[in-house]
């Protein structure tokens, strides 16, 4: 009886061992197991909010950043380690993902950034994110990794726009340009390291993110932006005028975006979703907006005119499914394009809306 006393006390001390070592077992007080966390691209718009409220969970966040980043100013007072590196440097990412129990791959080079060249994003997209699976296939106790991909995969612009909503499942990547090829292959080399050395991956894949207060800049909204297209020139009169798009067929633009908080929400709602690994899974906001929804309202709030417009060649008229985010990952996004508006014009005066700047 004591041998089998012994011999159950050590059985439960290995297992309390093995918990602790993996983190399992410590909660906050919303029941969310509590894990030491890697961000790439932490000082973005989404990486930042991310990591604020990871911390704000009780997770231990890392982060990878360039060196002499300027962005990190917006962490003061936000309790995270900082390991300067660069996803190209595969020493560099070695040390960073050393200990992770998750890695968020969010670091690249984008569109709306640089200027970047072919070779940077081969080398920051391709290379980084292989540099990033290599590592983490070394990792004796990674529980996930989550991949950051974007929409500008599908070909969402056809002649006629598109009546279906898109599934990420249905409709095929069609890449244009390097960025959304390096991140097909970047797709790729995911789903490579999944089914050949079984890391439990996760693709999210981003449509159009919404910092704090940037919806107001969208440029398809304002006619000192699009002045110099042909059907636009004599409408311009020196005074700026909002425009309320519509395609030949006489439809009102409409376009699928995500606030950054929808976004945030997305990444923390796949944490921990074993069912989501092998996945690709498509993140937007609650429903698409129309021009004819958006334009008169912001005329309103901005007190700006604006006109009703038809603009010839491929319309902006497209919408996702986020069926499979719901049902996968109880993804349930908030932030309609009313609410951003409003919050964009708080955030311009000064108000805080709980996001973090993007610069």
């Amino acid at each position: 009886m004591l041998l089998k006393q012994v011999k159950m006390s050590l059985t439960f001390i290995k297992i309390a061992n093995y918990l602790q070592k993996r983190n399992f077992g410590h909660y906050n007080s919303a029941g969310v197991i509590l894990m030491h966390i890697l961000i790439t691209g932490i000082t973005g718009r989404i990486g930042g909010n991310l990591a604020a409220q990871l911390v704000e969970q009780g997770h231990q966040v890392r982060g990878l950043v360039w060196p002499k980043d300027p962005r990190t100013e917006k962490f003061k007072g936000i309790d995270l380690e900082l390991i300067e590196g660069s996803l190209t440097e595969f020493e560099d990412v070695q040390k960073v993902t050393h200990g992770v129990d998750v890695i968020y791959h969010l670091g690249a080079a984008f569109q709306g950034g640089g200027p970047f060249n072919d070779t940077d994003y081969f080398d920051i997209n391709l290379r980084g994110t292989f540099h990033m699976l290599k590592a983490a296939s070394e990792q004796d106790n990674l529980k996930q990794f989550i991949f950051a991909s974007t929409d500008a995969l599908y070909a969402k612009y056809p002649s006629e726009g598109m009546d279906e909503p898109i599934r990420e499942d249905a409709l095929p990547r069609e890449p244009r340009g390097w960025y959304a090829l390096s991140k097909s292959a970047g797709e790729e080399l995911c789903n490579g390291y999944w089914r050949t050395n079984h890391l439990p991956i996760t693709i999210l894949r981003f449509c159009m993110v919404v910092g704090a207060g940037e919806i107001l800049d969208f440029r398809q909204f304002y006619l000192s932006k699009l002045k110099d297209r042909p059907e636009l020139k004599d409408l311009w009169r020196d005074e700026e005028r909002l425009l309320l798009l519509k395609d030949m067929k006489g439809r009102s633009y409409k376009k699928h975006i995500a606030d950054v908080r929808d976004i945030v929400h997305g990444c923390i709602s796949a944490l921990g979703k074993s069912d989501a690994a092998g996945q690709t899974i498509q993140l937007g906001g609650p429903r698409p907006f129309t021009w004819d929804e958006a334009i008169p309202y912001l005329s309103q709030r901005l007190d700006i005119p604006y006109q009703e417009v038809t603009l010839h060649g491929s319309p902006t008229h497209y919408e996702y499914d986020l069926t499979k985010a719901r049902d996968l990952i109880d993804f349930d996004p908030q932030y309609d394009i009313i609410r951003m508006i409003e919050d964009a014009i708080a955030y311009r005066e000064g108000n805080t809306i709980d996001v973090l700047p993007t610069e």
